[in-house]
Order: structure tokens, then C-alpha cells, then sequence
């Protein structure tokens, strides 16, 4: 891309944003009518005119329900998509709407929708148009929560939600080139004043991005923070991998009968930490029925394990059960020298 940050998107550049979508049967451009999202649609509908085959696309605009605006700004995204040739379905997010946690639940609903128009139009992928200062302030709000080192890699330009492939290919764009590309093909947008609600925390980190931008945490910067946070935790994913491995071929046979996973404790104990705080968060997860567990959570229960095994360096020969613990609906215990991770049973109700 471009190091000028206000210098409209060539075409030759919009292409290589693109890459390595030409083969997919079909596209789904996820469109709410602000600057960003319209940005996308028209870039996409550019690229695929340059071909002679490429993927169908479909413009899906998500009515959340929650602004009268919103009907409007569909209509806009859909006359707009017509101009561009390209066909156009409005979603409604419907239901009673959540009085605590409204963005949160605005975005799964969202992307549930999205993922049902991409099956029924054959498209392998959702595209949104997430941009370098989305990324950044997704940094910014894991860091206040406390994030580990997979949430501080922040959002991927590829990744997998309900069998569909979600794709962001403005991720290292920057907003202001959206604008000015918008600007240079005489094209409007919609502003959506959410956007700028400080009863919301992006918003509000938004707001904070010019004073942190003056220090040199810009956008650009924190994007960069992000990528190679995520390089960090890709590389201690692969050895998470070799770790299951290693403890698997440790195992004498007596280890893991499903539904449940076993690991020799003496062996688990050598890992690193981060790397056992994986595998047990891989475990409880894939185990559990109250998921995902909470990463403070499994952090304390990694700290129980490390004094219990430390207490106990040579397990009963009764194998009676040193620790045990319910986190996320699976059962963790320490027993006969292992670490079991197994479904918790289900809680009995008040009545029963």
C-alpha cells in the first residue's frame, strides 16, 4: 500500500489487497453504508470487473434494529450496489435486544447472519472491512482487559466462524485512504453516530488515539504491535502442538478414553508455562460445557496444580485424587500421577 495515508487506492493496489480471493465461487461484502464498509464494496466491485471470471459477489447489509437510520442507510447501500452491478440483501437482527453487553451481542448476531447469506449464496467467505484503526484500538481494548498473548495479536486477516471463511482485506489500510478513495470516485457515505457514543468503550479509546498518536503510539504503530504479537503467538501455538504430541507418546495406553484427556503430570510439569496454560485451555474447552474458559481462570487453576504437584511429588499409589476442580463445565483433577480433564456433570437443578 501506499506510505501516503490520505492518497486514494489504485487499482493496481486493490488488486493486491484481493489476492488470493479470484478463486472462490463466491463473495460475501459485509456492508453497513459508513466509509469503510462502502469503501469495500466499491473496490470489490472494481477488482471483480477486472477479470473476465471472477467470484460472484453479494452485498449483505445487518438492520440491527437499533437506530430508525439504519432502513435508510440499507436502502442507500442497496441503490449504491445496483450502480455497481452487484446484487444486494438486507438482514434484520430481530428478537429482544440485551439491556448490558449491547455491542457485543450486536457483533455475534451480525456475523451469525452474515454466515447464513454467504451458505445460501455458495460463498466461501465473509469479507468485512475492518482497517489499521480498527486493529489498533482492538489492541488497546484486550490490553485494558487483560488479554493474553493470543488476544493481544488482535483481529487476523483470515479466520474461521460458523464453516465460513471471514476475510479482512483492509486490515492494513488505513481509514483515511478509504475516505480519500471514496472522495476521488464522488461516492457518499453514511456517519453513524455510534460511532463517536461515549457510553461505548471504542468510542471512547477513539477519542484517546490523537493524544497516544502524540506520544507515537499511533495507529501504525499499535497495527505493527499487534502483527508481531500474533507472529509471537503462532510460534507458541506450534509448540503447544509439539507439546501434545510429546505428552501423547508418553502416554502407556491408560491416558485418554473419550469423552477425556489425560497427561502424565511429571511430564507436564517440564513445559513451559504459557505452554501448559494451553493445554489446559485447549482441554477444558474441548471437554467442557460452560466454554470458553476464562484465562485468569485457567491461570489459577495452573497455580493449584503447580502446589499441588509440588506437595505431592509422589502420587498415592491408591490413586486418590490430590486436586480437583470444575472450571468451565469440565472436571480437572490430579490423581495416580496424571492431570484429567474430563465433562463435569451436570449441575442438578434447584428444584431436582
Amino acid at each position: 500500500m501506499s506510505d501516503d495515508d490520505n492518497s486514494p487506492i489504485s487499482a493496481r493496489e486493490a488488486k493486491q489487497l484481493f489476492a488470493g480471493l479470484k478463486s472462490a465461487p463466491a463473495l460475501v461484502l459485509a456492508v453497513s453504508g459508513g466509509p469503510d464498509s462502502v469503501a469495500l464494496m466499491w473496490l470489490a466491485a472494481r477488482w471483480q470487473r477486472s477479470f473476465s471470471r471472477a467470484p460472484r459477489l453479494l452485498v449483505v447489509t445487518v438492520d440491527h434494529g437499533l437506530r430508525p437510520e439504519a432502513a435508510r442507510e440499507a436502502r442507500e447501500v442497496k441503490r449504491l450496489a445496483a450502480e455497481l452491478g452487484l446484487p444486494h440483501r438486507t438482514l434484520r437482527w430481530r428478537g429482544e435486544k440485551p439491556r448490558t453487553g449491547l455491542p457485543a451481542a450486536a457483533r455475534e448476531a451480525r456475523y451469525r447472519l452474515l454466515a447464513e447469506a454467504a451458505r445460501k449464496a455458495g460463498a466461501s467467505h465473509v469479507l468485512t472491512a475492518h482497517t489499521r484503526d480498527d486493529q489498533a484500538e482492538t489492541l488497546l481494548m484486550r490490553m485494558l482487559r487483560g488479554s493474553g498473548l493470543a488476544g493481544l495479536s488482535a483481529m487476523a486477516r483470515l479466520s474461521m466462524r460458523d464453516g465460513i471463511v471471514l476475510a479482512r482485506p483492509l486490515l492494513d489500510v488505513p481509514k483515511s485512504q478509504l475516505i480519500a478513495t471514496l472522495r476521488r470516485a464522488k461516492i457518499g457515505f453514511a456517519d453513524d453516530p455510534t460511532n463517536r457514543d461515549a457510553n461505548f468503550t471504542r468510542p471512547r479509546l477513539r477519542a484517546l488515539l490523537p493524544q497516544l498518536a502524540a506520544e507515537g503510539g499511533d495507529a501504525r504503530s499499535l497495527a505493527r504491535l499487534a502483527g508481531r504479537l500474533a507472529r509471537a503467538n503462532a510460534a507458541v501455538e506450534v509448540l503447544a502442538d509439539g507439546a501434545e504430541r510429546f505428552l501423547r507418546l508418553r502416554d502407556r495406553g491408560d491416558a485418554s478414553q473419550a469423552p477425556r484427556r489425560s497427561f502424565e503430570a511429571s511430564a507436564f510439569a517440564l513445559l513451559p508455562e504459557e505452554v501448559r496454560l494451553r493445554l489446559l485451555l485447549r482441554a477444558i474447552d474441548a471437554l467442557g460445557h460452560e466454554g470458553p474458559a476464562e484465562l485468569g481462570k485457567v491461570e489459577t487453576l495452573l497455580a493449584a496444580l503447580d502446589r499441588a504437584m509440588a506437595a505431592n511429588p509422589r502420587a498415592p499409589a491408591n490413586g486418590r485424587a490430590i486436586l480437583k476442580q470444575t472450571l468451565a463445565g469440565a472436571l480437572i483433577s490430579l490423581a495416580g500421577g496424571r492431570i484429567h480433564i474430563a465433562p463435569a456433570p451436570a449441575r442438578r437443578s434447584k428444584g431436582g
